[in-house]
């Protein structure tokens, strides 16, 4: 059985899970990282010296970057599917996927960090404003995609969907007034009344 480790709390934990549930792939799941900890230990170390989460193990293989599992997953187990096998297709799921840890994650994290994990007390307003400054123009760019398209990458679900879902549910969770952007709004409806998204879409940020 597969076997995840990580707190769900994590935006990259969630991505893994999320793909585990879509793929419908039992598994088991660990937590660890922050306050379960775990990640330091010697035996965990040994398979990820990057000392974060998720890590998988899929039998004798541990892999860990949330990205790459998604990938992996996608494609042992849905190549031709979620992970698609014309070259101009996967390339362009990829390109999304790098974009989310790039570039999207990010411009949204400092909101992330003072709204969620700071005391009101010592929240940096300045570095909020800075934060849904640079993520706007972002989500305006995904709403333009959108609009021509079903899911990320045309008529059906696949990989490159995952980890802009998982962004997403953290945005759209931030006790922000959020502009309007009803294409992404739209596709984000749906990926979030998925079956597969519970326990993942639905839970509240912490």
């Amino acid at each position: 059985m597969l076997k995840i480790w990580g707190r769900i709390s994590s935006i990259n934990v969630r991505k893994v899970v999320l793909t585990a549930q879509l793929l419908q792939l039992p598994f088991e799941r660990v937590d660890a990282g922050a306050a379960f900890g775990i990640v330091k230990a010697p035996d965990y170390l040994a398979r990820n010296p990057n000392a974060l989460v998720p890590m998988i193990e899929d039998g004798d293989f541990a892999l860990w970057e949330s990205n790459v599992i998604v990938r992996y997953l996608c494609a042992r187990h849905a190549s031709g599917d979620f992970c698609p096998q014309d070259l101009r297709e996967r390339f362009d799921a990829e390109r999304w996927m790098d974009w989310q840890q790039t570039t999207l994650n990010p411009a949204g994290r400092e909101a992330f960090i003072q709204l969620v994990r700071t005391p009101p007390e010592k929240r940096n307003a300045a570095a909020i404003a800075a934060s849904v400054a640079a993520t706007e123009p972002l989500l305006a760019m995904l709403d333009a995609h959108l609009g021509r398209r079903r899911f990320m990458g045309g008529d059906r679900i696949g990989m490159a969907d995952i980890p802009i879902a998982c962004e997403m549910h953290r945005w759209w969770g931030l006790p922000l007034e959020h502009p309007p952007h009803p294409h992404l709004q739209r596709w984000y409806e749906g990926m979030r009344g998925l079956p597969a998204a519970r326990g993942v879409l639905d839970l509240p940020l912490s």
